[in-house]
């Protein structure tokens, strides 16, 4: 096998792998699952942390969409439109076995890979939704009266309902519905009723 295809397999394999054991399971382990030496994975990869670290370019970066944070600052579109589209969008790259569960066991570690996932998140969708949720309000810009716990506290709140029926689905191994497109929907709208009415006692 060339060196690329080698590197290739390991990596693919290390993605099972840890989704299984999480980031406890020895790549001594992975190594004879493969059936290659061990010093075969420490050729390509010269620590465990390495093989992990690329393990979050595979599994996460390569699925985050260039297009979502451009779409949450879109105003041509209405708030509810902007927010359906990217949360169906999100269930349909991120709800998979192996993304739910390294996310899971990274959180339980020190390898930081949910909290740097985490950060892009609020990076470039929980905090401009937030924005774009008071533009649609009416209420005071960022440059009038900064970003409150609070606000930013009610999209964490839609977007970890959204999250949680892949973790029971991924975690729990309990069924979710087989539709999503309706459940998410529904999400934004319940979501948003409240949001409305809540936000305006939250801008200073």
């Amino acid at each position: 096998m060339r060196a690329a295809e080698r590197e290739r397999a390991i990596v693919d394999e290390a993605i099972r792998f840890f989704a299984e054991h999480g980031f406890e399971g020895q790549t001594r382990e992975l190594a004879k699952r493969m059936g290659i030496t061990h010093s075969a994975i420490y050729r390509h990869f010269p620590s465990k942390e390495a093989l992990i670290e690329r393990v979050y370019q595979e599994v996460y970066l390569s699925r985050w969409s260039p297009d979502w944070a451009p779409l949450i600052r879109d105003r041509e579109l209405p708030l509810e439109a902007r927010l359906t589209r990217f949360y169906l969008d999100y269930v349909a790259r991120v709800f998979e076995y192996n993304w739910v569960r390294i996310f899971v066991f990274s959180g339980m570690k020190s390898f930081g890979i949910a909290g740097r996932y985490l950060d892009l998140v609020r990076r470039e969708i929980i905090e401009p939704a937030t924005i774009e949720l008071r533009h649609e309000l009416g209420l005071a810009n960022i440059q009038a009266s900064q970003l409150t716990e609070r606000e930013t506290e009610l999209f964490w709140g839609l977007h970890g309902r959204i999250f949680y029926l892949a973790i029971r689905k991924f975690i729990y191994a309990t069924p979710v519905p087989a539709d999503m497109n309706e459940i998410v929907r529904d999400a934004v709208l319940t979501f948003l009723d409240g949001a409305r009415k809540r936000m305006p006692a939250l801008v200073s």
